[in-house]
């Protein structure tokens, strides 16, 4: 057990250490290349921060450092505001180039991940990802979901007269939704899909927040899933299922003597409720009938309440052809659906950031490094376009809040330079330290509230 966690504690650390090392790589080889472009003299270059662990000399004296810490990391330029130069090394000095070119130097490192979100969006659509149509599973019969005339069966083909093609893109419009009145789902039968219909989902009193599962559970509605067998489809080493005996293959019949009748939800259940127990299992192996003793080990749960634990996955059926599909395109089409998809996220990044400024969105909705961190984990455990589609979207949310307009990020820099341009001269050395400190607090306050808020959720 402790195993497994270590493990997958090390693959998430590992996973998010890579996707912030491209990004970083990303986003300094844009500041790099522009400075280089305009003739700035490069220092130092740095992927990550801390004490270095390797660094090299090129040929034009510039150290290219890999240093201990991989949060982030620097350009150095020259500066004659922090070095003492003459003035005829004033032409490779950053504070001595033309306002746009520095404008352009400091914009140039979010620029490039917006790019690289639309490469990366790219390769995925040409490569070929695996998904589902957006069919409804369940609806609760007291929902929002409910009164809109939602049923089981339908297929969202549209939000907002926007098009949803799989479960991701309807996640996204209905979270861009959050803090409306009302919105207008396109939806159709499986049965007659030339038959479309429009449902208005009243929103007045939808109160979703960080504390709810998902955002459609939210409205009363979940997605159609495959059938979940009673079948084992790993058993994990050392848990409470391997201790017991069970292996890869069996097909549990009953617990206690009270039959299961194929549902997966009556075995969690039992096992839920039976923490440091015995229960009896009887299961069927290669057509042989055994009986087992399980013990399922005690775990708190996100509530506190102990549960029992079983260390077991079962299988799940097969996916119907009529909801599956893959969304791959010639490399013309690619480009067009990067573009898109680019756009949507971006709009979705820039909505939220809007709600959680006027208050429609509770800070408890922030997510910090161990949420990233797991997702990372996620995403590259299912494979390289779904890691590829990860690094996308950050990369997007990279670009949206490097250019927020806080000193100590692009965006304050370029605030700081647009200042100047309407002033005619530099702020004051005091003043943009002052601007400094205000930023590193403001972004230091937010990273504590979505560390712990990472906490909260765990």
């Amino acid at each position: 057990m402790w195993a497994i966690l270590m493990t997958n504690i090390f693959w998430n650390v590992a996973s998010f250490v890579i996707a912030l090392g491209i990004l970083v790589i990303v986003h300094e080889f844009g500041h790099f290349t522009v400075a280089r472009y305009f003739g700035v003299k490069i220092e130092k270059v740095s992927i990550g921060l801390g004490r270095s662990i390797f660094k090299k000399i090129g040929k034009d004296g510039t150290e290219y450092t890999l240093s201990i810490i991989p949060l982030g990391g620097y350009v150095q330029m020259l500066d004659s505001r922090v070095h003492k130069l003459k003035p005829k090394n004033y032409h490779v000095a950053f504070d001595k180039k033309t306002l746009w070119k520095r404008a352009m130097i400091v914009a140039a490192g979010p620029a490039l991940n917006f790019v690289f979100a639309i490469f990366a969006y790219w390769l995925v659509f040409l490569v070929g990802i695996p998904a589902v149509k957006p069919i409804i599973g369940s609806v609760e019969p007291v929902s929002i979901a409910a009164d809109a005339g939602l049923k089981s069966g339908m297929e969202i083909i549209a939000i907002s007269d926007k098009r949803t093609e799989d479960w991701e893109s309807v996640n996204v419009e209905l979270i861009s939704h959050v803090g409306n009145e009302r919105v207008a789902l396109t939806v159709r039968s499986m049965n007659e899909i030339d038959l479309k219909e429009r449902k208005i989902l009243d929103l007045s009193s939808w109160n979703f927040g960080a504390g709810e599962k998902s955002v459609m559970e939210s409205l009363g509605f979940v997605p159609y899933m495959p059938k979940v067998l009673v079948t084992l489809l790993s058993v994990s080493k050392g848990g409470a299922g391997d201790k017991a005996g069970l292996r890869v293959g069996d097909t549990l019949l009953s617990i206690n003597g009270l039959s299961i009748h194929h549902n997966w939800n009556r075995v969690v259940r039992m096992i839920e409720l039976h923490p440091n127990q015995t229960l009896s299992l009887t299961i069927e192996r290669d057509g042989e009938i055994l009986k087992l003793a399980l013990i399922p080990d005690g775990k708190k749960n996100n509530q506190g309440e102990i549960v029992g634990f079983a260390g077991i996955v079962p299988k799940i059926a097969e996916w119907p052809e009529s909801h599956r599909f893959e969304q791959r395109y010639s490399a013309i089409q690619s480009i067009l659906k990067s573009i898109e998809k680019t756009k949507q996220v971006f709009s979705l990044t820039i909505g939220i950031l809007k709600k959680l400024i006027i208050g429609d969105i509770g800070l408890d909705n922030l997510s910090g490094p161990i949420s990233i961190a797991q997702s990372a984990g996620v995403t590259a455990a299912y494979g390289f376009v779904y890691f590829l589609s990860f690094l996308a979207l950050m990369s997007i949310n990279l670009f949206v809040i490097n250019l927020l307009p806080f000193p100590m990020l692009d965006g304050g820099h370029l605030l700081f330079l647009s200042i100047e341009a309407v002033i005619r001269r530099p702020l004051s050395e005091n003043t943009q330290k002052i601007g400094h400190y205000i930023g590193g607090a403001i972004i230091f306050s937010l990273t504590i509230i979505a560390i712990l808020n990472d906490l909260n959720r765990l």
